[in-house]
């Protein structure tokens, strides 16, 4: 596909949960599947703006004609969810990370900042509305191709977390709603699906090296906006998995192309992407009726002094490529170290343990855990850095061998105790001898016949490459 000849503009919208408790009240930032400490009901109605005009998005949604079930919980919901108190002031936490994200992504933050109403009526907040600040504007990510250009860093609140829906109402937890949200909107500079994935994982790395961020499903969500020549402007919703995006562009290109093939005008909107990666209308593109200022919460002053003092921390990235050049990883293994933060651990490990190399020790702590859990599919969550180290101590004085890790950490994982005893590996000039009248025995018996014996007698207490070189040795 020619994407310079189709005019191709892209734009993304990151969007992630922060881990500082919620932002307007002291709650804290608590998912929850227990019952419900209370339930109640709400309708709402859209309202006219400053502007003297109904919101269409607004409007749109109104014309459901639903109401809100919403189920609250007292150690993470209070009067300020329910709507029947006003706000408490900002979370601090929470906006200097903000102004720590946008130093990183060199953005101008604002020196006034005004917490502002934006008119929500699928029944996601119960006010009607979600609060929402302009913190940084101007930012910039520079490319190998090209320079991209961050429009605005806001600092919103997250919503309710949907739980049903019926003909009649919609039904929400209060759990989520309140929990403090980035969104970082990129101008429409990306110029191919590739280069949108990108600039995608790059934010997320970005967010991630700050440590402020939640993970898991449901913490982070990325939007597309995108046009090509004689179509029209489409948001794509709900990206959670990245490695998608450029797929989901082509679809979506593909889908405009053949509406103008017939002639036809491409309706502009916000689009859901659904599960085959195509996408399906949902609403009007929201317009600037729908903003209004917050009567609640003061204005907040920043000064150019405060913005100084917070810090810039170092990126994942610069991290990872350090362990790399360092102990000689391959890019990927040392980038899982960083995101898992076992950087400390594995220093710790490389410097006791001189034995073993440290693509060894990588290897063990970060994939041997994923392997366990795809081959056996059991948790890990069992396998703390006691245990680890243990087993790598008995592996780095020859105690055990390198074949034997699994089943040591499957059988921990099933006992919860740990006996290095029962793998105890075969003394080498024991197993040079064993080797030697094995050979003896049966020469005519090739090397892979005599390693499978070998194996198959001691299950694990043999080091493969050990017995492999004994065999060469002897075997001629």
């Amino acid at each position: 596909m020619n994407y310079k000849k189709l005019n191709l503009k892209i734009g993304i919208e990151v969007h992630r949960q922060l881990n500082t408790g919620k932002l307007f009240c002291r709650c804290p930032s608590l998912l929850t599947e227990d019952k419900p400490d209370f339930t109640f009901k709400r309708k709402l109605r859209p309202v006219i703006s400053e502007l003297g005009e109904i919101d269409k998005t607004a409007l749109y949604e109104s014309t459901k004609k639903k109401y809100g079930i919403y189920e609250g919980h007292y150690k993470n919901s209070c009067e300020v969810e329910l709507d029947e108190s006003p706000v408490y002031d900002i979370n601090m936490d929470a906006l200097n990370t903000m102004i720590q994200v946008s130093k990183m992504l060199n953005a101008s933050t604002i020196n006034t900042i005004e917490i502002m109403r934006k008119q929500v009526l699928d029944y996601s907040n119960t006010t009607g509305f979600q609060r929402t600040a302009l913190i940084s504007t101007n930012g910039n990510i520079k490319t190998e191709d090209n320079n991209i250009k961050i429009d605005t860093i806001i600092l919103e609140e997250d919503a309710a977390r949907k739980t049903k829906e019926t003909k009649e109402s919609i039904s929400f937890k209060l759990d989520r709603l309140g929990i403090p949200l980035i969104e970082i909107a990129t101008a429409p500079d990306i110029k191919t699906p590739e280069e949108a994935k990108e600039i995608a994982e790059h934010l997320g790395m970005v967010l991630k090296s700050t440590g402020k961020f939640r993970s898991g499903l449901g913490t982070i969500r990325q939007d597309l906006n995108l046009s090509i020549k004689n179509g029209s402007r489409v948001e794509l919703k709900g990206v959670q998995d990245l490695k998608n995006i450029p797929k989901i562009i082509d679809i979506e290109i593909e889908r405009q192309l053949s509406i103008l093939k017939e002639g036809k005008e491409v309706e502009e909107g916000v689009r859901r992407i659904d599960k085959d990666l195509t996408s399906t209308y949902l609403r009007p593109l929201p317009g600037k009726s729908r903003i209004y200022s917050e009567t609640d919460h003061p204005l907040i002053s920043i000064t150019d002094e405060h913005i100084k003092k917070i810090k810039i921390p170092e990126l994942i990235s610069d991290l990872s490529l350090a362990l790399e050049k360092k102990y000689k990883l391959s890019k990927e293994l040392a980038k899982e170290i960083i995101k898992e933060n076992k950087k400390e651990f594995f220093e710790t490990l490389t410097n006791k343990l001189k034995n073993l190399t440290p693509g060894i020790i990588a290897h063990t702590i970060i994939d041997t855990p994923k392997e366990i859990e795809s081959k056996f599919n059991i948790t890990t969550e069992k396998l703390n850095e006691n245990v680890f180290y243990k087993i790598l101590e008995a592996l780095n004085n020859e105690k055990i061998s390198k074949n034997s890790v699994i089943e040591i950490l499957v059988d921990y994982i099933n006992t919860e105790k740990l006996d290095l005893s029962k793998y105890k590996t075969v003394n080498t000039k024991d197993l040079e001898k064993e080797i030697k009248d094995l050979i003896q025995k049966n020469p005519e018996l090739n090397i892979g016949a005599l390693m499978g014996i070998l194996m198959s007698k001691h299950k694990g207490k043999v080091d493969g490459k050990l017995a492999a070189q004994l065999i060469n040795k002897y075997k001629k």
